[in-house]
């Protein structure tokens, strides 16, 4: 019987570790996207700097080519870029807008 209790409170406990985890996969990157990004880069343009856009060409020419240069880039942006912090835009999500940007505009 105590072998039986043991499994099952290993198993609840790494049930309880594993379940952030999951959560974390289910950041909806489009709304997220929408939310954070969208009022200057409507369409994958850029409102602000129409030199910079969304667009893997462009990104490539400003030293952008990877989901971590997109969130460096949002973390320590050039100026007329609205910085976003861990705090405002947690990693999952930052890596989901990322991986997005890089998914939707070619």
């Amino acid at each position: 019987m105590k072998k039986v209790v043991v499994a099952i409170v290993a198993a609840l406990s790494m049930s309880v570790m594993v379940a952030p985890a999951f959560a974390e996969a289910k950041v909806d990157a489009k709304a997220e996207f929408n939310k954070h990004c969208a009022a200057c880069h409507p369409k994958g343009g850029n409102i602000i700097n129409v030199k910079k856009t969304l667009s893997k060409k462009s990104l490539a020419e400003n030293g952008v080519k990877s989901e971590k240069d997109i969130v460096a880039k949002m973390r320590n942006p050039g100026p007329g870029m609205t910085k976003f912090d861990a705090k405002a835009v947690p990693d999952a999500e930052a890596m989901a807008i990322a991986k997005y940007i890089l998914a939707t505009f070619k």
